[in-house]
């Protein structure tokens, strides 16, 4: 018998689901044009069911942490890098240089 994995939610309870409207803030609106982008409609880097099986191979202490469109972002990331299209290092150093742009912007703000 295989355990059960953090995504498998089936016959366990989990309380209503909350289906009210909610804003989308700029970035899920930009992380949707990514996926569409990867997608089969877009470049055709990654399916849907690749985009899946990636959200399902995170840890279990990102699949609980982790907020909907993040699971998107590190399974897109995750999968870029397993197809040889980014490294790791090359992410983190442009996150990095997105880090350091933004505080520099809001520094001279005031």
């Amino acid at each position: 018998m295989t355990q059960r994995r953090e995504h498998d939610m089936g016959g366990l309870a989990a309380g209503p689901v909350a289906v009210e409207e909610h804003p989308v803030a700029p970035w899920q609106k930009t992380t949707m044009a990514m996926r569409v982008a990867l997608g089969k409609t877009g470049r055709g880097l990654i399916a849907t069911d690749e985009l899946r099986r990636a959200i399902e191979d995170l840890p279990p202490e990102d699949y609980r942490s982790l907020a909907y469109f993040e699971k998107w972002i590190a399974a897109v990331t995750n999968l870029l890098v397993e197809k040889g299209v980014l490294t790791h290092e090359e992410v983190a150093a442009r996150v990095t240089a997105l880090k350091a742009a933004r505080e520099a912007a809001l520094r001279a703000r005031g």
